[in-house]
């Protein structure tokens, strides 16, 4: 018997962001995004360095896309840069933006790759932040919406697996903060929590009026999704009292109750609005029927999760902290917690109620410290222990009857990594970014043999 074998329609891929790799910063028509004015900023970004010129994939795609077709992937996760198609964040567009993504969108299909393009991956054009501090405006929801429908009528008769915005936490939350600088662009200090959870409100806007503008300008059929990264919740056993709390506490932890929820139930968690109090978000008449848009399907993006226990408190649960040997890939947060990715799909289908919507983990991976071996190769066999036990949490999610899709590996190669610069590797490809020369990793050989078999090998 074949162990871990996955289902043959089973969608295996990389991803990758716009920002990250296409490097171009000023070429065909792109104005800054709030991520080059954020990176250029001295002090925001690990040794100065900015997105430019990444792992210049705008010049090098071809190469990049013949090393997906050696690794044997049949779908490609990306992002459009919205600077790129609509340099001022509304207006004029930018016919040479929409032509570089129709050049790639064309050679993946020629090479037999599925796009799946992601419509919103954090680089935010810099004219809105200059005209009404972008994300803190409900006018960036419809300007978004606007742009959609300008790449939709362009790319729609290529493209038919659409993903509205990536990680709404990440340029929310992490990018506007209480009294302090954030971590992430456009890196505004506010003055109270409403201010920053208005800023989510207004991204959930957003991808409301851009499924709405998906669907009224695709000409073809096409699947929609929300790519979420919300932060999941393990119980420390299989207990039956463990589970409940993890259940539980999922509310309460990142900001699910504040973005997950609204998006796939229509409602904030009304535990989460109870303790935010009057910091929580101006709802106007309309939004959450907006927000809560049907979905074909729904990306996770999961690396890592937070243990629960169950707890005689008044919640029932309570957050466990990790001992400090507690083994970690080379990010500050990426503790290693395979059970992870059971857990995510598990709480989207059980825990929100919503087992009728197809999954995708459209990203999962680590940052490792890889190292060129005097023969020129990196042995990433710390990256192929994390990616295995990852795709065994799938595999058991799969044999349970939870509806997952497929599984996309970030990253294809390494890349610009926001705050982190190029110091924090997340490749199955090494970038030598003095040279651009691209070396496939030992990763990328075990992940290629693992879609070759499809299973985990």
């Amino acid at each position: 018997m074949v162990s871990d074998q996955f289902p043959p329609d089973f969608m295996w891929g990389v991803a990758t962001a716009s920002y990250q790799i296409e490097g171009a910063v000023a070429e065909g028509g792109r104005k800054p995004s709030v991520w080059d004015t954020f990176s250029q900023t001295p002090g925001r970004v690990l040794n100065g360095e900015t997105g430019n010129p990444a792992c210049d994939h705008y010049h090098r795609y071809e190469t990049d896309i013949q090393l997906m077709v050696e690794l044997g992937i049949k779908h490609y996760r990306f992002s459009i840069a919205w600077p790129r198609i609509i340099p001022d964040g509304r207006g004029t567009v930018n016919e040479a933006g929409l032509d570089f993504y129709q050049r790639l969108v064309d050679s993946l299909l020629k090479n037999g790759i599925t796009p799946h393009a992601t419509l919103f991956h954090w680089d935010s054009p810099q004219a809105l932040e200059d005209l009404y501090g972008s994300w803190r405006s409900r006018e960036m929801a419809q300007d978004f919406a606007d742009y959609v429908a300008v790449v939709v009528n362009k790319l729609g008769d290529r493209i038919t697996s659409w993903m509205t915005i990536n990680e709404i936490p990440c340029f929310t939350h992490l990018g506007y903060q209480v009294n302090a600088l954030p971590p992430h662009a456009p890196g505004t200090v506010v003055s109270r929590a409403k201010d920053v959870w208005q800023t989510s409100h207004h991204a959930l806007l957003a991808h409301g009026l851009g499924v709405q503008a998906i669907r009224a300008n695709s000409t073809f059929p096409c699947t929609i999704s929300l790519v979420d990264n919300c932060a999941v919740t393990v119980p420390i056993t299989e207990s039956p009292e463990d589970i409940l709390a993890a259940q539980k506490a999922f509310a309460l932890c990142g900001q699910n109750g504040g973005i997950t929820f609204p998006a796939l139930t229509g409602s904030y968690s009304p535990v989460l609005l109870e303790l935010l109090g009057n910091e929580a978000p101006d709802i106007l008449p309309g939004d959450l029927e907006i927000i809560h848009q049907p979905l074909d399907q729904l990306g996770l993006n999961i690396y890592s999760a937070t243990y629960v226990r169950a707890s005689d408190n008044s919640q029932g649960f309570e957050f466990l902290g990790l001992p400090k040997g507690y083994p970690r890939m080379n990010m500050p947060w990426l503790n290693i917690v395979p059970e992870c990715i059971y857990w995510g799909i598990r709480h989207i289908s059980e825990t929100l109620d919503r087992s009728d919507l197809p999954i995708l983990i459209t990203e999962s991976g680590c940052a490792a410290e890889d190292e060129l071996t005097s023969q020129g190769e990196v042995i990433d066999t710390d990256r192929i222990m994390y990616l295995r036990q990852h795709f065994k949490s799938a595999y058991r999610a799969l044999v349970e009857g939870y509806p997952l899709k497929g599984y996309f590996v970030w990253s294809l190669m390494d890349n610009f990594e926001w705050a982190w610069g190029y110091q924090r590797r997340f490749g199955l490809i090494y970038m030598d970014y003095i040279t651009q020369k691209r070396i496939p990793k030992a990763s990328f050989q075990w992940y290629a043999e693992c879609i070759r078999q499809n299973r985990v090998v």
